[in-house]
């Protein structure tokens, strides 16, 4: 498996574009993006935990339904969430356009239900159509299919993303070399189930909707399911994969090694935009990485190092390069995980080295000067060995998280985020 360029344009037959329409009348950034394959795909998708969903997700549901699809359209800006039922009028409006504008490059007419539909940004605003429906043509007259098609649609769904979150790898199935490409969006809001985002991956891979469903849900439980930001979790996220078959290999149909390489590669995929929206968390100067090993199992360390990774008071100990180990102490306390506190150890590390601040529970002599030193770069590991001995040797649970430091400039962002 090697890295690619071109993102969702990198498998065979995928094509990509954005422009600004003027759904947000301040901003002068593009705010409507449109993905399209030559050929329809087998689709699967995930959506947000929250009960409180955003029209154009209940939508994207509707028509994701019978697991096919050929083309998303997503818009910047507006949340279209709580906006009652003009907002699924709104939402539906979406697909019919973006289909009607898509039918003469389809070579036939597509049912709007061949279309997803997203949307990000105020949440409990009306979504403007208008600017929308004078600007589909020019939407659709974008569509590329290279690097700059792909670029152009995720700049236009970037919200308070300072990064271009995207990805593309290239691997072989029974000799044939088969692509999977992907862009995210997502920097505030971000919790597990799922972490907040619109993240859309393409692959020209030939896979069966039950494969193609079980290899994200692997992928996502792995990954963006990894990520925390500020223990808010939208009404908006969705993860869409689109697979068209033209790499030409054998269908995959069962869970052989065809489908292992696969599910691998998707998840390497996936792993990458999880650990790059953590990075781009609104506001944050620093990645933070914390890993738990030695617990009865991995549900439990993932436990661990998610409460970890979400406390405010650890995360403002990392912006501040405060080795404060009591917080991490503290909170894997009432995460609700089983472990024996008089037992675990707790190190910091990165680029500038590693040191060992808590053994079995309690204090330990270290150079504050050496830990600042190391809590002071732009990535951060948090080290957690819970040291838990069981039958044949230690505990086999183990789990990596991803998340941030908590700035001053999160409350900046978000406290005026809407006027």
């Amino acid at each position: 498996m090697k890295d690619i360029s071109g993102g969702v344009c990198a498998p065979k037959g995928f094509w990509a574009g954005g422009i600004r329409c003027g759904i947000k009348a301040s901003a002068r950034k593009p705010d409507l993006a449109l993905i399209y394959s030559e050929q329809p795909c087998t689709a699967a998708a995930m959506y947000t935990g929250n009960r409180v969903k955003a029209a154009s997700l209940i939508v994207s549901m509707e028509h994701l339904a019978g697991g096919t699809c050929r083309a998303v359209i997503a818009n910047s800006g507006n949340a279209n969430a709580c906006t009652g039922e003009a907002g699924f009028a709104a939402a539906r409006r979406m697909a019919e356009l973006a289909s009607d504008a898509l039918s003469c490059r389809a070579g036939g007419p597509l049912r709007p239900e061949d279309t997803a539909v997203a949307s990000t940004g105020v949440i409990g605003v009306p979504l403007p159509l208008r600017p929308i429906e004078q600007g589909i043509g020019a939407l659709a007259a974008s569509l590329r299919n290279d690097a700059a098609g792909h670029e152009a649609a995720l700049e236009a769904i970037m919200t308070t993303d300072t990064r271009k979150k995207q990805g593309a790898v290239e691997f072989e199935i029974a000799g044939k070399p088969v692509r999977i490409g992907g862009m995210v969006k997502g920097s505030g809001m971000i919790h597990p189930n799922l972490a907040t985002m619109l993240c859309f991956v393409t692959t020209d891979a030939d896979i069966c909707r039950p494969l193609l469903d079980s290899a994200l849900r692997r992928a996502v439980k792995h990954s963006f399911n990894r990520v925390t930001i500020d223990g808010d979790t939208s009404t908006n996220d969705m993860i869409l994969v689109m697979a068209n078959g033209l790499a030409g290999n054998p269908s995959i149909q069962t869970e052989g090694a065809d489908y292992a390489v696969f599910a691998a590669a998707l998840e390497s995929l996936c792993v990458g935009l999880a650990r790059e929206t953590a990075r781009d968390g609104e506001g944050a100067s620093k990645l933070v990485t914390v890993k738990v090993h030695g617990a009865d199992d991995d549900a439990d360390a993932e436990l661990l190092a998610k409460t970890v990774a979400s406390s405010n008071l650890v995360k403002a100990a990392c912006f501040g390069a405060d080795a404060n180990w009591g917080r991490v102490l503290c909170a894997m306390g009432y995460s609700g995980a089983d472990f024996d506190a008089e037992a675990v150890d707790v190190s910091f590390g990165g680029r500038a080295g590693h040191i060992t601040v808590c053994r079995n529970g309690a204090f330990l002599s270290f150079s504050e000067e050496d830990a600042k030193r190391i809590l002071s770069q732009d990535e951060i590991e948090i080290d957690i060995e819970l040291n838990r001995e069981r039958p044949g040797g230690p505990g086999p649970g183990k789990a990596e998280v991803w998340g941030c430091d908590l700035t001053y400039d999160y409350v900046k962002i978000n406290g005026d985020y809407r006027t």
